[in-house]
């Protein structure tokens, strides 16, 4: 699948909940804290910033796990597989666990973030990386050029 043919689908890994992307990512990102370790028992996250409008659930209903507060991670309610996000005071976008997706091969983190938590040994190939996370004004350069990018 090439990056620019949309929809995409994708779902957890038994399947029970399956989802549908009908827009661009906005960024991609690998997540190096402590938390993102723990939660995929890995280096680090890797995710997509989907628009909100473009994040569909297509079948089953993913419940609430890892983070419950303002900010909240959704599961698959079986296999436990972690799907996405919806960080706090961002509703306008999904932050999408990119593994999830059917297809990952245009899959390539932009932006790396929490460098300063990150295992020795690992390696992203990110264009910008951040000790923690980029500052508020920094995101809408970011997208920018992200998008920039996916359109040459």
């Amino acid at each position: 699948m090439a990056k620019k043919n949309l929809p995409w689908e994708g779902g957890c890994r038994c399947g029970r909940v399956r989802l549908k992307i009908s827009a661009k990512p906005l960024l991609t990102m690998a997540c190096h804290c402590a938390g993102c370790q723990k939660m995929s028992s890995s280096a680090y996250s890797l995710s997509a910033a989907i628009p909100a409008e473009g994040f569909e659930i297509t079948r089953g209903e993913p419940v609430i796990g890892g983070l419950h507060g303002v900010t909240r991670h959704y599961f698959c309610p079986h296999c436990m597989s972690w799907i996405f996000t919806r960080p706090e005071g961002m509703d306008w976008f999904v932050n999408l666990r990119a593994t999830m997706l059917d297809d990952t091969s245009w899959f390539a983190p932009f932006i790396e973030t929490w460098t300063r938590e990150k295992l020795s040994f690992a390696e992203t190939g990110a264009v910008y990386s951040f000790e923690t996370l980029p500052e508020m004004n920094a995101y809408e350069g970011l997208v920018k050029e992200y998008m920039a990018r996916d359109e040459a």
